[in-house]
């Protein structure tokens, strides 16, 4: 199996950690899961701590795959606030996916997006890299879409009816991307924002 890591790893920035997710953390994820605002738009929705044990037991075998590699986001004082990951990670093909972000309301429109997006960016075209990598949400979400235009990803376009959610609805995806020739003006967009 062809991985982009040999051994696992955590990205630190200044306001966040973005750690290796493990079973130790469901006690803290499930906390910070609660609010019900944070699942109205997200493809799976997480409303137990069972299910809670199946996403992160889920998301270490993907890991074990290399097809997937999902953080838990812990802020400086080792509060855990939420979860995001590299999906459909492809050597071959040079790319992936930043994506199943998720945080608890406290934190929305504070730096703790800006900082894992631009931790999660920097890993992927200067440690792997990659070519591309992309971004999609639900075309309902337009505080997600408003969030990930800012972090200076190009809107690429909709797939309609592109997926079926866990609550059967047959939702539209709006996907996003930044390609490795771009990453140098979006890394200094980034750093001027986390500055403010």
């Amino acid at each position: 199996m062809n991985k982009m890591w040999d051994d696992l790893f955590l990205l630190q920035g200044e306001t966040v950690k973005l750690t290796p997710i493990s079973m130790d953390h469901l006690d803290g994820l499930w906390e910070a899961a609660q609010p019900d605002e944070i699942w109205t738009y997200m493809a799976t929705k997480v409303r137990s701590k069972q299910e809670m044990e199946q996403m992160i037991n889920a998301a270490l075998i993907a890991r074990e795959n290399g097809t997937e590699y999902t953080f838990t986001v812990v802020d400086n004082e080792n509060h855990v606030i939420g979860s995001t990951r590299y999906l459909d990670i492809s050597p071959r093909h040079k790319s992936a996916e930043i994506g199943s972000t998720w945080y608890h309301p406290d934190v929305w429109r504070t730096k703790v997006n800006t900082e894992c997006k631009f931790l999660l960016l920097r890993h992927a075209f200067e440690t792997w890299n990659l070519a591309r990598v992309q971004l999609k949400t639900d075309s309902r979400n337009e505080r997600s879409q408003q969030a990930i235009a800012r972090i200076g990803a190009v809107k690429e376009g909709i797939l309609r009816k592109d997926r079926i959610i866990s609550d059967g609805y047959a939702r539209d995806t709006v996907f996003f991307s930044i390609l490795c020739d771009e990453w140098e003006d979006v890394s200094t967009h980034l750093k001027m924002k986390l500055q403010r």
